[in-house]
């Protein structure tokens, strides 16, 4: 009994220890922002744990993490060669396999990688619409589900928002599918990319998107549009700047798609420009603040495809998703700097193939979805400060088990 006990008040003081640590790591966050030391990540190979009833993943195309550091996935949930069934509940007559069958769009996983909820998907009801390719999700300070409708003319023609409950329930839609086009609409969307949720100011910042060239501010509550702007916070226009070219001064519109939209706790606004290299920064209000090209010979689909922040009140840094280039940058924000990078194009634990969405939990390790043919959520463990390694570290591995020979 008495080694027991012991044994117990050991594993007491070790955990005892190992909270103190993490919290003054991430204290540690906060106060080190001279450039000397940055926030280190390993990845985990086991989170979260195999999903149930054969699924699997399509286009993971959206990432966030709520009060309780649940974590939210959405994934377009079609078919490939390999599906036994089409979808959720829809048999292949004959069926082809045991394996496998599309996950419900929706997921959620607690700290540990436990599915804990899912859901999602069309209604007979006409309760709603479901987009026909859903693209990104946020779960605001209500506990409320955030899904934007991406669909073009080949998956629907999505032009709305549609917001559910944390279970599932049906709340609102914003938006028509079908409806008119235009960047200057006050009741529709353009295809939308990813939605923030401002809960001071109950509004919602939209990142709309892959038609429309601009950033749209709801009514959090009702959806009423009260206000949007385009590059520069100029009036968005309908007509496409040129091609994304190296050593381009920048248009005075946003290209498309339109990524991301994310407020930062001191009242900035960060806007994904993603084919043309630039984090845009505006006030809440669009005043223009500045902008920062991000490797900047990145052609074709473009390197800022989402952000998140650090979890320290400062938000001392921002991590950067960049699906064309398959890595994310750790960024100090203050200077916009890039202190280094972890990734690379593959397919093992910590590598990426198009890197789409990045959320931060409160401990401070990030998570990340990839789209087309990467489909998968992976997690970085907050590893604590180090030294930063500059350049482009790889698969944030052990070291020794970093690179081959």
């Amino acid at each position: 009994m008495q080694k027991r006990n012991l044994l117990i008040a050991f594993g007491l003081a070790v955990s005892v220890i190992a909270l103190a640590c993490a919290s003054e790591a991430l204290d540690d966050m906060a106060s080190n922002g001279g450039g000397e030391m940055a926030p280190m990540f390993q990845v985990d190979p086991f989170w979260p744990k195999p999903l149930p009833n054969h699924w699997i993943l399509g286009a993971t195309i959206g990432v966030d993490v709520d009060s309780r550091d649940h974590v939210w996935i959405v994934h377009r949930n079609t078919p490939d060669q390999f599906a036994a069934r089409t979808e959720v509940g829809a048999a292949q007559d004959p069926p082809l396999s045991e394996c496998c069958v599309p996950a419900p769009p929706v997921l959620e996983f607690d700290p540990e990688g436990n599915l804990v909820g899912s859901w999602g998907g069309p209604t007979d009801t006409g309760e709603y619409d479901w987009p026909g390719s859903n693209h990104g999700i946020t779960i605001d300070h209500m506990d409320n589900v955030w899904i934007g409708g991406n669909g073009g003319t080949e998956a629907g023609t999505d032009r709305h928002i549609v917001k559910f409950s944390r279970d599932g329930q049906f709340l609102a839609q914003y938006g028509e599918p079908g409806d008119e086009l235009s960047s200057n609409s006050m009741e529709n969307f353009g295809r939308v990319a990813k939605i923030f949720v401002d809960p001071a100011a109950n509004e919602a910042y939209i990142a709309d998107g892959y038609i429309n060239q601009r950033v749209a501010v709801l009514d959090a509550s009702t959806g009423q549009m009260k206000r949007f702007w385009g590059a520069y916070g100029n009036e968005p226009v309908d007509g496409r700047p040129p091609p994304y070219e190296p050593g381009e001064t920048p248009p005075q519109q946003f290209r498309t798609p339109v990524h991301c939209a994310e407020l930062s706790n001191d009242g900035l606004l960060y806007v994904c420009d993603r084919p043309s290299n630039r984090i845009s920064i505006f006030q809440p209000d669009g005043t223009f603040v500045s902008e920062h090209i991000i490797a900047p010979e990145t052609r074709s689909q473009g390197s800022t495809w989402d952000i998140d922040f650090s979890p320290d009140d400062e938000q001392t840094y921002i991590y950067l998703a960049d699906g064309q280039n398959m890595k994310v940058y750790v960024i100090l924000r203050e200077t916009m700097e890039i202190l280094y990078s972890f990734g690379d194009g593959g397919r093992q634990p910590g590598l990426f193939f198009a890197v789409h969405s990045i959320a931060v939990d409160s401990q401070g390790n990030i998570y990340t979805t990839e789209t087309y043919e990467g489909k998968r959520v992976q997690k970085f463990t907050y590893a604590g400060m180090g030294p930063v390694p500059g350049g482009d570290m790889g698969a944030p591995w052990p070291e020794d088990r970093r690179r081959s020979n």
